[in-house]
């Protein structure tokens, strides 16, 4: 006998509800609701391991094949009192079976490691959602820490959600009484406890994790027996506890991707192989010069893994330091990076104005965070835009791109190293940290289709002087790409004079000539100007005279907002931005075919500055510093709001 039923999962990227089926098992067994979508979120404390649990999670959803995105929530200490509102830790998977594009709005299902984990998410929860607790945690002096003066779980004011207390301490050190370990290292598994717990209630996959944990403690193996009991004993759990009536499937995305392998892959990891690649394809060696800061960090970790690619990784005294032993690199034939966040741009801004004007290729990879100084290093944050358009003295151009979603980040990696090669010139690549430790998808590409990047460096003299003489001049420039010759330093007769004082036209000798000065500020900004940039798309199915303009991570939740106005009937166009500078050619054109543009930012209105400046256009902002994503509905209201105006 089979009953229909609603899915409970929220709409988050404006798809059609979806009914879904509850089907009544034989002898007895549970029941199975199919679901179209379904958002978890893991919250404990910061030494509850609850990011470990969600990237487990999140790797055996990626491998069952559903579409996914995620949400790493970091506390901005870097440790914070246990137990305690700044201490909590989230993770949010949203899961689908079919395309999606965002971590979700709202969790379906908390699962709440101790009082300040439900405290702290449970504003973010709709009506109906499930709630997981570990009773274990809900002590007096717990509750009292975090401000709950009776208990939330016997009070009632969890009543309008699905309550199920679980006291996942006390069975995760019952079910490891039989390892010789002391108490407090049996309780440090209980995350994987409420891993096998919710891997069973959504009938997620076992093998990988089981792999993973033989893996990540092969030198402990009692540690890893532990860990896989504990993840076992939580999956049997679910499937013998009454209080666990109803599992759920959610079936994989079949038609959500195109053809091709797969992986789950973050933004700082796409990045780094990005980065790999474009190196490979440009056929020269990567070398990154970097300093530790959140969160560009683990792009230094991993690219430090791969010497075999010919990747060589520097990890500096400082910023300044690092990005000039990259500008170094790039002086001597490497295709050099260097990682930063916003505070990190702000030392390297002098040498970025020297390899402005040396006019070698370097890619600055800045993956933005909460501002201004230190911030909110966990958060993120589009508020560096300004920064890198005009954060250096003098006129010093630099082009500016920035990837869309945690996947885009591998392209935008490409493309930004395809601009810096081709002209001779830094580039900006601008992430944050929603894409850094973000996750989804990524089709693997076949090497056929990468670029073509690889350059040409100077051989030999390249002028001729009047009296016949053959001569290398440094700064004589390629006709269509203003770029100038890239020679590797020790080539015979390629000697030249570098520095950051005023280069002579042509010859590259120092001038203090005002006529010159003048001619090479111009010649450097024309040659940004002149970079070629693919037209920008705009998605307008039905004649819209309203366009919401987009640039980096707010493409998802746009984008989902903009499928939520068009299923309630609402027109409404969507442009999003990966060029920033120069612009798209043909963004003049299309900002003026329409009576209003608004451009969502994670910041107080920086490009909605930059197009109202460039274009006269009466641009209006939408703007969001709370250092979390969008949410699409929240968007989805303001631009229906926008369009009834």
């Amino acid at each position: 006998m089979t009953s229909q039923v609603s899915s409970p999962a929220e709409q988050a990227d404006g798809a059609d509800d979806t009914v879904v089926g509850a089907q009544r098992n034989p002898a007895g067994a549970k029941d199975v609701r199919r679901l179209d979508r379904v958002i978890i979120r893991f919250a404990g404390d910061s030494g509850d391991g609850m990011q470990l649990t969600g990237d487990r999670f999140t790797s055996e959803t990626a491998s069952f094949g559903n579409d996914l995105s995620t949400l790493p929530n970091f506390p901005a200490e870097i440790r914070a009192p246990a137990g305690t509102l700044p201490g909590v830790s989230s993770f949010q998977l949203h899961f689908a079976d079919h395309d999606i594009l965002t971590p979700g709005d709202a969790p379906n299902v908390l699962v709440a490691m101790n009082p300040a984990a439900l405290k702290a998410n449970i504003g973010d929860l709709p009506r109906g959602a499930e709630i997981i607790v570990n009773t274990d945690e809900f002590t007096k002096r717990a509750m009292q820490k975090v401000g709950y003066t009776t208990s939330p779980l016997e009070d009632g004011s969890l009543d309008g959600y699905s309550l199920h207390p679980v006291p996942l301490t006390t069975l995760t050190v019952e079910a490891l009484k039989e390892f010789a370990l002391t108490r407090k290292e049996a309780e440090r598994s209980k995350n994987m406890f409420a891993l096998g717990l919710l891997s069973w209630m959504y009938h997620r996959p076992t093998e990988g994790t089981e792999k993973f944990l033989k893996t990540k403690f092969a030198k402990k193996p009692d540690i890893a027996a532990a860990n896989i009991a504990a993840y076992r004993a939580g999956w049997n759990f679910g499937e013998t506890t009454e209080d666990f009536a109803v599992s759920y499937e959610v079936a994989p995305a079949a038609t959500a991707f195109p053809p091709g392998v797969y992986r789950n892959i973050s933004g700082n990891l796409a990045l780094a192989y990005g980065l790999i690649a474009a190196s490979r394809q440009a056929d020269l060696p990567l070398f990154l010069g970097s300093y530790p800061i959140t969160p560009a960090s683990d792009i230094l970790h991993e690219l430090s893994r791969h010497k075999n690619f010919g990747v060589r990784t520097f990890q500096a005294e400082d910023e300044i330091a690092g990005i000039g032993a990259a500008l170094g690199a790039a002086f001597g034939g490497s295709l050099a990076v260097t990682t930063t966040s916003g505070p990190g741009v702000a030392l390297k801004s002098e040498t970025i104005g020297l390899a402005v004007s040396l006019e070698l290729p370097l890619l600055v990879v800045d993956i933005q965070r909460g501002g201004p100084s230190t911030g909110l290093p966990t958060k993120t944050e589009q508020a560096d835009l300004l920064q890198a358009m005009y954060g250096r003295n003098g006129e010093a151009p630099v082009p500016v791109i920035a990837p869309r979603t945690p996947a885009d980040c591998f392209d935008a990696a490409l493309e930004a190293a395809r601009i810096a090669l081709a002209y001779r010139t830094p580039v900006f690549l601008l992430s944050d940290g929603y894409l850094a430790n973000g996750s989804e998808p990524w089709r693997v590409p076949e090497p056929e289709e990468l670029p073509d990047l690889t350059v040409q460096f100077a051989q030999g003299p390249n002028h001729t002087l009047p009296d016949g003489t053959e001569v290398f001049w440094p700064y004589k420039r390629d006709p269509h790409t203003l770029a100038r010759p890239w020679a590797i330093p020790g080539t015979p007769g390629l000697e030249h004079r570098i520095g950051g004082i005023e280069k002579q036209d042509g010859t590259g000798n120092i001038s203090y000539d005002p006529a010159n000065h003048d001619f090479m500020v111009r010649t450097r900004q024309a040659k940004i100007d002149g970079i070629a940039v693919p037209e920008v798309e705009v998605d307008d199915p039905d004649g819209a005279r309203t366009l919401v303009l987009g640039w980096g991570s707010t493409y998802g939740p746009i984008t989902a907002a903009v499928r939520r106005v068009r299923k309630d009937g609402g027109r409404i166009a969507q442009a999003h931005l990966r060029h920033l500078n120069p612009f798209p050619p043909n963004l003049a054109t299309v900002l003026k075919a329409y009576d209003k543009v608004v451009v969502p930012e994670m910041n107080l209105g920086q490009l909605a500055t930059l197009i109202r400046a460039k274009y006269l256009v009466d641009a209006t902002s939408y703007n969001q510093v709370n250092g979390m994503p969008f949410k699409a509905e929240q968007l989805a209201t303001a631009l229906k709001e926008a369009i009834d105006d």
